[in-house]
């Protein structure tokens, strides 16, 4: 096998991560979910364009946490089995949008109601609805940091999915006990950051999954691609690093191994440890965090990527739900 850049696979398996934990993130979170809770998600379901003869394809509109207005591409097969079939929840990568309609055909051809989110903010039809202090230049992670923990985005993104799960789980013809959720870099954070903060997802299944140990990325000098943006922080706001315990401190509020404790769902994830992009240690970090039923699959020859038969076994996953 060959020898990963990060630490060897036995040091990966017991790995905790390093990035700090704020002192209140359980009421945080908790103070959170109520304030999407008590929302009027106002739902709208639009016929799209795209249409296929054994799905209903449509545009799912809601109210996130500060007022944007959120979509989803909807996808439900025309037949369901009675007391309603399983669900999905499929999340893109970071900065994309949930894409083509064509690519999740094989879902409700086998029975699941399937919703794509596009994540407030980047490549989609989501709102951004802004309005927050601080920098807005080149990523995420880093928006809101200038401001109270409440407003960082990916607080904002990571309620999204959790408040897209439970508008799926009310629809007619879903069985909430049977929905699961998906996705690749950003959209593998996403999922279990969405089985998290929502415990009825039944079955997560993240692919090489983002948003993980942040200080572990900047001190393997990784701060670079899809974490790159902590580099241009640190260079603009906090050039000698004065701020650094505090700064990686409010970032741990979107630490999604610090959620990784609260998942109840079955999880399948997959991780190559030749990737650069999202150190396989960031990885582990949110793993090793999980104390529901779990799985990883790992690919020592492979980076950050999809995995010959990835799918298949993603799909097969769903389907024992």
């Amino acid at each position: 096998m060959p020898l990963t850049f990060d630490f060897p696979l036995e040091k990966l398996k017991t790995y905790q991560g390093i990035t700090p934990k704020p002192d209140d993130f359980d009421a945080f979170w908790d103070e959170r979910l109520a304030e999407m809770h008590a929302l009027d998600p106002q739902v709208e379901i639009v016929p799209a364009d795209f249409q296929t003869p054994f799905a209903q394809c449509s545009d799912l509109y809601f109210t996130g946490v500060g007022g944007a207005r959120v979509r989803a591409q909807l996808l439900q097969p025309m037949e369901l089995p009675e007391g309603g079939g399983p669900a999905v929840l499929l999340f893109h990568g970071y900065s994309g949008n949930a894409g083509d309609w064509f690519g999740k055909l094989a879902w409700p051809a086998g029975g699941f109601t399937t919703a794509a989110l596009d994540c407030r903010g980047q490549g989609g039809r989501s709102e951004d609805a802004g309005g927050v202090k601080g920098t807005t230049f080149r990523g995420q992670i880093i928006r809101g940091l200038d401001d109270e923990p409440a407003k960082m985005l990916f607080v904002r993104i990571f309620l999204d999915t959790a408040q897209l799960a439970r508008i799926v789980m009310g629809l007619p013809g879903v069985d909430a006990r049977r929905v699961g959720a998906t996705g690749g870099s950003q959209g593998g954070g996403l999922t279990l950051a969405c089985a998290a903060l929502e415990p009825g997802i039944k079955r997560a299944a993240p692919n090489v999954p983002f948003l993980c140990d942040y200080r572990r990325v900047w001190e393997m000098d990784q701060a670079k691609g899809a974490y790159e943006e902590l580099a241009y922080y640190f260079r603009m706001f906090d050039p000698r690093h004065e701020r650094e315990d505090e700064i990686f401190t409010k970032l741990g509020y979107i630490d999604v191994q610090h959620l990784a404790p609260r998942i109840k769902a079955e999880v399948l994830v997959s991780t190559g440890l030749m990737d650069t992009v999202c150190p396989p240690s960031t990885q582990f970090a949110a793993y090793n965090k999980i104390s529901s039923p779990k799985r990883m699959d790992v690919y020592p020859d492979f980076a950050h990527e999809s995995f010959p038969g990835g799918a298949d076994r993603i799909f097969d996953f769903m389907r024992g739900m």
